[in-house]
């Protein structure tokens, strides 16, 4: 998968914030700690540093959505995670996705913080982020 494709499946299922762009996959995929697993219809960027990894974003394509892709990309992100050394996983999710936050929650985050008004809906709202957390698995 291109940053192209990756751009293009975000804007697709982001349609209340402003999607991420071709180029600033290319340049998040240039940092040797920021690693991709994905489908052509359902992906994840992440980054690992030291014991912790933390979601960058997560994106399926509409079409797909709700046949079990977010959480398998959930448990395979998790996965390679703790291949790569990390015991801890963090997100951020915008306190009115409710469905993320069924997910995230179904694979076992609950929160430990908030970021006031840091998400930016496209009709300029601005929106809490939900910090959330939870340990992975030993390897």
């Amino acid at each position: 998968m291109t940053p192209k494709d990756m751009a293009s499946i975000h804007a697709a299922a982001f349609t209340q914030s402003r999607p991420w762009r071709a180029n600033e996959f290319s340049d998040l995929l240039e940092n040797p700690f920021t690693h991709f697993i994905g489908t052509p219809e359902s992906f994840a960027v992440f980054q690992v540093i030291a014991d912790e990894a933390e979601l960058l974003t997560i994106a399926t394509h509409p079409v797909y959505q709700r046949q079990g892709l977010g959480l398998s990309c959930m448990e395979n992100w998790h996965a390679e995670a703790v291949e790569l050394g990390a015991t801890r996983a963090f997100l951020d999710v915008a306190s009115d996705n409710l469905a993320a936050i069924t997910l995230y929650t179904r694979c076992g985050y609950r929160p430990c913080g908030k970021r006031q008004r840091y998400y930016t809906a496209k009709n300029g709202v601005k929106r809490d982020a939900i910090v959330m957390e939870c340990s992975l698995p030993r390897q």
